[in-house]
């Protein structure tokens, strides 16, 4: 039997189990009916938080999407692993892990409790490139970013899956439609292994928000989804982007034990 905790980071909800003893099984079939939305627990993904041997490394978090498999770097399951690590007492106030594509230090910005707002470094974007009508750049996952009108009337299940599985992605990719406001960004988003819109995601809101950018230039960009809001802050270099911050909520929403 193991414990587990249900997170959500703006409406992004994840699995989280402390995997310090080693001792999850995590084989595909598994988590996938662990994150099917009726017969099982529900969720985007599951997070392992495992113990990292690296000098200075507080956790090593391992993500999979609800299909089963490992996936690359999960914005929102970074917060709501540095919001769990810090109910746990695995950090204080700051924390440092390692993920997917390497390591990420994060913040506890504000503790009212269920409810935690998080903000989480992002890794260096040293490219962003022309695709179809928007752009392509890689913010710890693969994200299409395209600009649009009446972003609430959009089919996004198919527009989303059309590109993610696009002969120029073989590996695929997540897709994000965007439509600009006077003082904020809406991003609604396509997932690759959940293969469904989630109500957020963390690196497409971050892939979103550097490639407004480039049609607005700024350091700061407020982004609405579905499932909350958020807060990027970045600079920009001749060669890309560099301290990129992503802030938003996270939230515990309950526990419970897993039979084997």
């Amino acid at each position: 039997m193991f414990s587990f905790y249900k997170y959500h980071g703006a409406g992004n909800d994840f699995i989280i189990l402390d995997n310090r003893q080693l001792d999850f099984d995590d084989k595909p079939d598994f988590i996938r009916t662990l994150c099917q939305r009726r017969t099982g627990i529900g969720a985007d993904g599951l997070i392992l938080i495992n113990s990292s041997q690296q000098q200075g490394i507080d956790f090593e978090m391992r993500y999979f999407n609800a299909n089963g498999y490992e996936g690359s770097m999960c914005g929102n399951g970074g917060r709501c692993a540095l919001a769990f690590a810090h109910k746990r007492g695995i950090i204080e106030g700051e924390g440092i892990f390692v993920g997917m594509d390497g390591i990420h230090k994060g913040s506890i910005i504000k503790d009212l409790g269920r409810e935690v707002e998080v903000l989480l470094h992002m890794i260096d974007v040293d490219k962003i490139v022309p695709f179809e009508d928007g752009f392509f750049l890689d913010t710890g996952s693969p994200h299409v970013v395209k600009f649009v009108d009446d972003i609430h009337r959009l089919d996004v299940i198919s527009e989303g899956k059309r590109i993610r599985h696009h002969s120029h992605f073989p590996e695929g990719t997540n897709v994000n439609f965007v439509e600009i406001n006077e003082d904020y960004i809406f991003v609604r988003t396509f997932e690759r292994g959940v293969e469904d819109e989630t109500l957020s995601c963390g690196t497409g809101v971050t892939a979103s928000s550097l490639a407004y950018s480039l049609l607005h230039p700024c350091s700061t960009v407020h982004v609405k989804t579905r499932g909350g809001t958020f807060t990027l802050a970045f600079d920009k270099k001749e060669t890309g982007f560099t301290n990129i911050t992503l802030q938003g909520p996270t939230c515990c929403v309950f526990e419970g034990h897993i039979q084997t």
